[in-house]
Parts: C-alpha cells; structure tokens; sequence
C-alpha cells in the first residue's frame, strides 16, 4: 500500500517507544475567596462614552476584552444619565434623620437642667445645715442681721 510521505510522521515508526510522555497536572491549589470589583465612576464614564461609539457587532467584543457584562453596561448606562440630570448618586447607610439636631439640643439642655437642679439641691442643703448651725450656737442668722 503507497501512502504519500507526508502522512507519515516521523514519529510513528520505532520513535514511539522512546518519546517521553508529558503529563499535564491540573493545579489543585484553591484559590483564595474572590473579591467584588469595584469600578470608579470615571471608569464608568468612559466605558459608556466608548459603548456608545462602537457599532453594535463589536460592542460583544469591547464588553469581552474589558471583562465586562451587558448588564454592567446597562445599569452604567441608567446610572450616568440620573446623573447628568443632577441627581445626587444614592447614599449607602442609614438615610439622615432631620430632626436629629433638634434631638441633641434637647438631650443638652436636660442634661444642663439635671446639672443645675443637683447643685441646687446641694446648696440649699447646706443653707438647711449652716441655718441649724446658727441656732445651735446661738449665733446671729444672716436673715435676722440688719
């Protein structure tokens, strides 16, 4: 049987025997746990001002090269038009509580009217106690005095 020379590899004749086999280990290491991305609103800009110049065939690629998800690119989308309307991006964490100010003047001011109401009754337990002082040594009060 004629088969053409360039079927036949060098290797498949008595080479087969001696080529040493190479064994491929898959890596059985485990990866730390993965951690959220985080894209700056520039970065956010630029990649909807990018999106937004690409014919629709290669925006599939852009989105691939970057890394990037459709929905990404959508939400982007939503987020940079509120805000180039001048709507504030939304905060994260517990919404202000307007009357708050107010809240801490009161606590203030009653713990000062607590303060105040403590000293008053220590001074006149000791106006009581200089009064019976008085009478019992006989001394003149500063309320009989002239």
């Amino acid at each position: 049987m004629d088969t053409p020379a360039s079927m036949i590899s060098p290797s498949s004749s008595t080479a087969t025997a001696a080529a040493p086999a190479i064994t491929v280990h898959a890596s059985t290491e485990v990866p730390g746990k993965a951690t959220r991305r985080r894209f700056t609103l520039s970065y956010k800009r630029k990649i909807v001002a990018l999106a937004a110049g690409i014919p629709d065939g290669e925006l599939g690629a852009m989105l691939r090269r970057e890394g990037l998800y459709s929905s990404h690119l959508t939400h982007w989308r939503r987020q940079v038009a509120a805000l180039d309307a001048q709507t504030p991006e939304p905060q994260r964490g517990r919404k202000p509580d307007p009357t708050r100010p107010e809240k801490l003047r009161i606590n203030q001011l009653e713990r000062d009217l607590a303060r105040a109401q403590k000293r008053l009754a220590q001074a006149e337990a000791i106006i009581d106690a200089q009064k019976k002082l008085c009478a019992l040594l006989g001394l003149p009060s500063s309320e009989e005095q002239p």
